[in-house]
């Protein structure tokens, strides 16, 4: 399966990662990586692409896509550890992740989010999407 980043989707009140299908009258329809189940997404849902969301640090922003990269170079490509550890533990882990995270704006639960993520992506075999350029990344309606 050829996934794009800009396909990629993190979809408030569902777990896991989605890959963008289409667009419906009432929604979108997205892919479950975890599954590959296939569900509508009502258009009143909080839809967040992988490649828009950023992690806040001490002074400025780093890209989802870096973080993610920085785990997979730590790791040398293996899993990372497992996001149902306790808190301490993963925000230590993090701590060697992104040591200039800003620890007052992100929450051990976005950090658990993002460790999931990353598991979820190794373990499907879709590190490479992360090496994407943004101009690979783009959909090819935008191209």
């Amino acid at each position: 399966m050829e996934v794009k980043l800009k396909e990629l989707l993190a979809i408030s009140g569902y777990s896991g990662l989605f890959r963008f299908i289409s667009q419906g009258r009432q929604g979108v329809i997205v892919e479950s990586l975890t599954d590959g189940k296939r569900t509508l997404i009502p258009a009143s849902a909080r839809v967040s692409a992988i490649a828009d969301i950023a992690v806040f640090t001490q002074t400025e922003e780093i890209p989802l896509k870096d973080v993610l990269k920085k785990i997979e170079l730590l790791e040398n490509g293996g899993p990372a550890i497992n996001n149902k550890s306790a808190d301490k533990e993963i925000r230590s882990y993090f701590e060697k992740v992104l040591p200039e995270f800003d620890r007052d704006r992100v929450y051990t639960s976005d950090i658990k989010k993002i460790i999931g993520w990353y598991n979820l992506l190794q373990s499907k075999g879709l590190l490479e999407v992360l090496n994407q350029t943004d101009e690979e990344a783009k959909p090819e309606s935008e191209l």
